[in-house]
């Protein structure tokens, strides 16, 4: 994030109105508004993907301008109600089973509605749509935190909104750092243009605040997690490396692991622990910490853990001191598949953002099979160990559990109720359910979840790297330090802001540390956004092409000129407007054609009736 004192103090608002924000009240009637709208637009269940239809007969055009209208004067603010009333009609829906389906109908129309007002707004208002905040009033009274149309999107997982073009186009310029976040007087959060990159030269470049730009943020962690590898394949190779094969020291590579387990611990899986948190208390959702969160809490947890017997093992005596430090690298060795698993960091690019998203949703849909899985062991292990104690001795519960794994595992150990006819029967039934029955279930769920992910990927994955990408700026920290350097703001920088530092000499004091800190990275950083490397083959190569323009009559209605024009050869012997003329109205569904048509048919027969009910009482005159 960045701090309003290091911006250029000519940079105007996005928003030409956002000294004049609608009062948190205001908006809240606006939403109850809308929200009375759409239910009458939808007083039934309505099948989601007609509401979502390009050329659907439920959002036609006539329905997008009575919303536009509906919101008088609070136009720029129409989105973001919008999106605050699909939230509550999602919140309904799961509060309200019965009118599940009629709820989730209207939070779709809420959706599209918000996306189709977008996209019809002039392209140089679209930032401000997406990223003006506003307040509410919630339900119990309290005024809400600030938050953008783009935000509420992504909290409610809006994929419909996050897939318009609208909202890529603002989510990449915060990725590429076009776009910048500033706190006002108020402590509020805005979004201005960075201008400077466009204006300043090499020196000029060389600002610390750039480090926060996600996708540079992004392209750090690699490096970081690469140079973590390294230092983890070196660290558990120290028992071998040393002639001393009890190692009773820590040497440089564990305390290096260790420092920066320290480090990503704090930060959690690339995001800031502070705005996890902070997404916990604001939903009060599970939703809050994903999949991949808990596999970074397992690292992490495993590191501590190998750390502390490693520092426990140091402390005591020599026996006890070797089998705490065998004990210490036991745990270290678990590290290993949790680190490859964090290969997500490149989920920047589409086909491992996709992949992630499927592993994730299909663990996630796992969750009954294994709760199945649970009682119908505890059932079978209770059983297995009441006839173990049947004839009053018993091998320990350990074991029991060894075999049922081993079954669950398709490698079942049968000779071991050889002797008992009852405890093989109720072996062989534990087989025949897992095998059968429970892997079936699991693999029917890890289909539909994959089936769903895949129907809608290019969709999800945009919604994802929407959610990434907000999620790297969205933390309360004034000046980002990616781990491991964050350790240097929590013990060295940081103090001072407790003590009592002047804001200006504090904002000074990071901007000097992270000039020194990350001197090679913002040197790369000043050289990329440069005219030099932005004018190079491979920036040109991996560029957008130009976009299609449909106003233009030179473009439209083209002139051949020289040698060809003497040949008499010509492009627009046909206008273009002619041209279109021809074309169906692809705006429409088929279903509004044929009822268009059937008026203007009925409107002839009217005038056609009229005419022989004249021509007959003249006759009769």
């Amino acid at each position: 994030m960045y701090q309003s004192d290091e911006t250029d103090n000519e940079q105007a608002s996005l928003v030409s109105s956002r000294s004049m924000k609608p009062s948190p009240d205001t908006l809240t009637k606006l939403v109850k508004r809308l929200r009375a709208l759409v239910t009458k637009l939808l007083p039934v269940e309505v099948d989601y993907k007609s509401i979502n239809d390009p050329t659907s007969r439920v959002i036609t055009p006539d329905v997008i301008s009575a919303f536009l209208d509906a919101a008088g004067d609070l136009g720029e603010a129409l989105p973001y109600c919008l999106l605050r009333a699909h939230a509550d009609f999602k919140r309904e829906a799961y509060l309200n089973p019965a009118d599940f389906g009629e709820n989730t109908g209207r939070a779709v129309a809420c959706e599209v509605l918000a996306r189709r007002i977008v996209h019809q707004n002039p392209s140089e208002k679209i930032k401000s749509l997406m990223s003006t905040r506003y307040r509410h009033r919630e339900p119990d009274g309290d005024i809400s935190e600030a938050s953008s149309a783009l935000e509420i999107a992504i909290d409610t997982h809006c994929t419909i909104f996050l897939s318009s073009t609208e909202a890529q186009n603002v989510v990449r310029a915060l990725w590429d750092g076009e776009l910048v976040q500033t706190l006002t007087d108020q402590d509020d959060i805005q979004y201005v243009s960075y201008h400077e990159s466009r204006q300043a030269g090499f020196w000029g470049h060389m600002n610390p605040s750039r480090i926060s730009v996600p996708r540079y943020q992004n392209f750090l962690r690699i490096v970081i997690w690469f140079l973590f590898l390294a230092v983890y394949s070196q660290a558990v190779r120290e028992p071998l490396d040393l002639l001393d094969p009890n190692h009773t020291v820590l040497d440089v590579w564990e305390i290096v692991l260790y420092t920066m387990g320290l480090a990503f611990s704090l930060e959690g899986e690339g995001i800031p622990l502070s705005s996890q948190f902070y997404k916990l208390f604001k939903y009060a959702t599970y939703r809050a910490f994903g999949f991949w969160n808990v596999v970074a809490f397992i690292t992490d947890s495993l590191l501590l853990a190998a750390c502390l017997l490693r520092i426990a093992g140091l402390c005591t005596t020599e026996d006890h001191s070797n089998t705490l430090r065998l004990r210490s690298f036991q745990v270290l060795s678990f590290v290993a598949p949790f680190i490859w698993l964090l290969i997500t960091i490149f989920d920047g690019h589409q086909y491992v953002g996709t992949m992630q998203i499927c592993v994730s949703r299909m663990l996630q849909e796992s969750g009954i099979f294994f709760a199945l899985l649970s009682v119908l062991g505890i059932g079978f292990l209770q059983g297995l160990y009441a006839l173990d104690v049947a004839d009053g001795s018993s091998e320990g519960p350990s074991l029991l559990v060894n075999v049922l794994v081993q079954g669950l595992l398709q490698s079942p150990n049968y000779d071991k109720f050889s002797g008992s006819p009852v405890g093989l029967t109720l072996y062989y039934l534990w087989n025949v359910t897992t095998a059968i029955i429970l892997l079936n279930v699991l693999i029917s769920l890890f289909s539909s979840a994959y089936a769903d992910v895949v129907e809608d990927a290019e969709a999800e994955y945009m919604a994802f790297f929407a959610g990434k990408t907000v999620a790297m700026i969205r933390a309360p920290d004034s000046y980002v330090y990616p781990a491991p350097f964050n350790l240097v703001e929590v013990f060295f920088v940081a103090p001072f802001e407790i003590f009592g530092l002047r804001p200006q000499l504090y904002a000074k004091l990071n901007r000097d540390i992270m000039g020194i800190i990350f001197f090679v990275p913002l040197t790369f950083i000043a050289l990329f956004e440069t005219s030099i490397v932005k004018k190079s083959w491979m920036t040109s190569w991996l560029g957008q092409g130009d976009e299609v323009d449909t106003e233009n009559p030179d473009l439209l209605d083209p002139v051949v000129e020289g040698p060809d024009a003497d040949k008499g050869l010509e492009i627009s012997k046909i206008p273009f407007d002619e041209l279109v003329k021809r074309f169906p109205n692809t705006e429409q569904s088929t279903e509004a054609t044929i009822v268009k048509e059937i008026k203007e048919i009925q409107a002839r027969l009217e005038v056609l009736t009229t005419k022989v009910d004249r021509l007959h009482t003249s006759h009769l005159h």
